[in-house]
């Protein structure tokens, strides 16, 4: 039994150092060879996580060898579109000025459903609205509106605001975040200023954030009962 829960711990540590250095993305943004990579190494950690009798290394080695195929792949991928066109394919127009595209629809398999679900989480309720939907190689969906039917912004209204920066979260959990300050151009001593001065103690504060004007919010911890 403890043998298993060593196992178990080091392939789980294992996993994660693979999928870092294969990079940040998210389930829904997996490009081909990515999700393949993914099914892989899940596949080859249950081995001999489930199996104690198989040596360790029996696993992590086509782990391993797997991710290096991979980084190289993505190597090779930024270094050649044709390349990177093979593997991942390339994006599809399947709206194309305010006309669907019916014929790439159907090498998609994209059913009408789909395409007005994929519309909805844009925002888009009318298809009359859309002048471009592209589904891009990763598998979402890209919608540019009309003219007439995008919201207008403060730029084309001709209303001009203060650049407030970035807003980061320099407190989470009564504990401060030294990169997440130097993100918005602040310090730890500028934010234990701030709780001086609002009369706050910092293992009392939830979550705080400030932006590069200076501008901070301060969520204290609610009370256990």
């Amino acid at each position: 039994m403890t043998i298993s829960l060593i196992r178990t711990v080091l392939l789980y540590i294992v996993i994660i150092v693979a999928v870092r250095l294969m990079g940040k993305r998210q389930i829904s943004e997996l490009q081909t060879s990515e999700l393949v990579v993914t099914l892989l190494i899940s596949d080859i950690a249950s081995i001999p996580m489930q199996d104690t009798g198989q040596p360790l290394v029996s696993g992590l080695l086509p782990m391993a060898v797997l991710v290096v195929c991979e980084i190289v792949v993505s190597a090779l991928m930024v270094k050649s579109g044709k390349f990177r066109r093979l593997i991942c394919g390339r994006p599809i127009v399947v709206i194309n000025n305010g006309k669907v595209d019916q014929k790439e629809m159907r090498r998609l398999r994209l059913t009408t459903e789909d395409l007005f679900e994929d519309l909805r989480q844009k925002d888009v309720f009318s298809i009359e609205d859309v002048a471009y939907a592209i589904v891009e190689t990763n598998g979402k969906m890209s919608v540019i509106k009309k003219p007439d039917k995008e919201t207008p912004v403060n730029g084309m209204l001709g209303i001009i605001l203060p650049d407030t920066g970035i807003e980061t979260v320099v407190i989470s959990d009564g504990e401060i975040s030294d990169l997440s300050a130097k993100l918005c151009n602040k310090s730890r001593a500028w934010v234990e200023g701030v709780l001086r001065g609002q009369n706050v103690q910092l293992k009392d504060v939830f979550i705080m954030t400030a932006n590069t004007k200076g501008d901070f919010i301060i969520i204290k911890k609610e009370k256990k009962q």
